[in-house]
């Protein structure tokens, strides 16, 4: 395959996976002492619970990028994974996750006072500073952040908000209600169209690489490059997710490349226009590429 640049986006960024904090004051997490390993909406393997107390998982945190959720890593340690997710998702993206973007929503003073998981609904208890501050788009945005960063567990479909301990129907000054549990299906406004769960942002990554996420993308097809320390495009292939055109479905691929000068490359996927042909609904995760 002939190799060309790729107009990417600037990435001048000291790589590094931040290390999220773990979770505290916590009442604990799911009322299942289950022990089997499950994939998390068909991308990385992680466990709801966990037996061993010093046990490392990587999880992910949501936060948003061009006004649409995006994935970042954090890191649990022991069985309360949901608790570590929802606290990193609280303390907000490092300097170098928002260098390339990313912020959020919540509210920097929110605190996580409980979580627990019964019969596939988790319970968020919140601080009051969840609800405070912000119109209606950042009242949504914030609520779809913690939905999707409690969802990527597989003991965990739907998500209900409490605050101060007391259930929540209506959010916010305008009202939004979340009375019912939350699914990523409600909320399917503020995912991009292409969402890529892994790799995640500032990974060390080979060759072969799996690239795995949902799209909700024109015939379900969307196309895949990875490009190398100069920019290079060692990989350009399409893919189909398993459903598309006003449909979310999922993806898992294995891109296989060869990488002749390591360093900060990227993984860049993008749909391409049926009008045009220009590129559309682009995401790009920077990525320490090496062979």
């Amino acid at each position: 395959m002939t190799r060309h640049r790729h107009p990417r986006v600037a990435l001048a960024l000291v790589l590094a996976i931040v290390f999220a904090l773990t979770a505290c004051g916590d009442d604990g997490e799911d009322s299942s002492s289950s022990t089997t390993t499950a994939a998390v909406a068909t991308t990385t393997t992680v466990t709801a619970t966990t037996t061993a107390p010093d046990t490392e998982s990587e999880v992910r945190a949501y936060f948003l990028r061009d006004e649409k959720l995006g994935p970042v890593a954090r890191t649990a340690v022991g069985e309360r994974v949901a608790a570590a997710a929802l606290e990193g998702l609280l303390s907000g993206p490092t300097a170098e996750e928002a260098g390339i973007g990313f912020s959020s929503a919540v509210p920097d003073s929110t605190e996580l006072l409980g979580v627990t998981v019964e019969d596939q609904i988790a319970t968020v208890d919140l601080s009051r500073e969840f609800g405070s501050g912000g119109g209606s788009l950042s009242m949504m945005a914030r609520v779809a952040q913690v939905v999707f960063t409690v969802t990527q567990f597989p003991t965990v479909d739907a998500v209900e908000f409490e605050i101060e301990g007391a259930p929540v129907t209506a959010l916010g000054g305008e009202g939004l209600l979340i009375g019912e549990p939350q699914t990523r299906a409600d909320w399917e406004a503020m995912a991009p169209a292409i969402l890529v769960e892994s790799p995640l942002p500032f990974a060390e990554v080979t060759s072969p690489l799996r690239i795995t996420g949902s799209a909700n993308t024109f015939e379900a097809t969307f196309i895949v490059n990875v490009t190398d320390g100069e920019g290079l495009i060692v990989y350009d292939e399409s893919a189909t997710a398993t459903s598309g055109t006003g449909t979310r479905g999922t993806f898992d691929l294995t891109a296989t490349f060869e990488v002749p000068r390591p360093g900060v490359g990227a993984l860049i996927v993008f749909e391409e226009s049926a009008q045009d042909g220009s590129q559309i609904n682009l995401v790009e995760i920077p990525l320490e590429v090496s062979g």
